[in-house]
């Protein structure tokens, strides 16, 4: 496998698949972040690796003033804008957030680039009440989301995928703090072009060249042999962990 580009850099040309072709959350993960806190309206939320903001708009949505926070401007440059969202450059090392400045903290499909202890800290710095993670992956018990699965780590140029599992593992053992742990089931439904796209949005699959030509060739044949009326759908899991803190 290749040497990966760091976190912050290796989205920058991603970006517009990125908003285009990723999933959101299914409701019933938002619910779990949010659930004891009061009314989402009263809530302050601050997004770390927020992204194009598909997580921040859920928040937003739900009344939340939202602080996004993601340190690609090309990422940002992405992001829809929104009256309940304020987008700032930063990291999960350095949000640059006064102590206690929020409710809740989040990380959506991000904490697996910075799961450090270190960040932790800075999350229970940053939080008055909660931090927390969002986290999909495929359910590969169906045929369709299996044979892609297979696909993908075909192609894999890194290990990002084991990344993903040992972060759940580094949250759960967050400082301090009350652990829960629930899960949520959702269907992603693409067309060729957004199966195409799907794939394109992930930064450890290869962009261009011979191999990024292969991976769209064996991307069309699983398209070709699993789509009904125009379309397949991958079956995904969202993990919502969340770290009460102890204060």
């Amino acid at each position: 496998m290749e040497n990966k580009p760091d976190s912050v850099s290796r989205f920058g040309n991603r970006a517009q698949s990125y908003a285009s072709f990723r999933p959101g959350y299914p409701p019933e993960a938002i619910d779990a972040v949010l659930s004891g806190l009061g009314p989402p309206s009263t809530l302050t939320i601050a997004d770390v690796g927020a992204g194009t903001g598909i997580s921040s708009r859920l928040f937003a949505g739900r009344g939340a003033k939202v602080i996004a926070i993601e340190p690609n401007l090309r990422m940002r440059s992405q992001a829809e804008p929104d009256p309940n969202i304020e987008w700032r450059e930063g990291t999960a090392q350095d949000t640059g957030l006064p102590d206690a400045s929020v409710d809740l903290i989040v990380a959506c499909q991000a904490f697996h680039w910075f799961a450090t202890i270190d960040v932790m800290r800075e999350f229970a710095r940053v939080a008055r009440r909660r931090a927390a993670i969002l986290q999909y992956e495929r359910d590969e018990c169906h045929a369709f989301t299996k044979a892609y699965g297979e696909v993908v780590r075909a192609y894999a140029t890194d290990d990002t995928e084991a990344m993903r599992q040992r972060a759940l593992g580094a949250f759960a053992q967050f400082p301090a703090s009350q652990i829960s742990r629930s899960e949520a089931f959702f269907l992603q439904e693409m067309d060729r072009e957004a199966l195409l796209g799907r794939a394109a949005s992930s930064s450890y699959l290869p962009a261009e060249g011979a191999p990024a030509e292969a991976l769209r060739r064996d991307l069309n044949e699983l398209f070709d042999r699993h789509a009904s009326d125009g379309s397949v759908a991958l079956h995904m899991v969202t993990y919502a962990l969340i770290a009460d803190l102890q204060k």
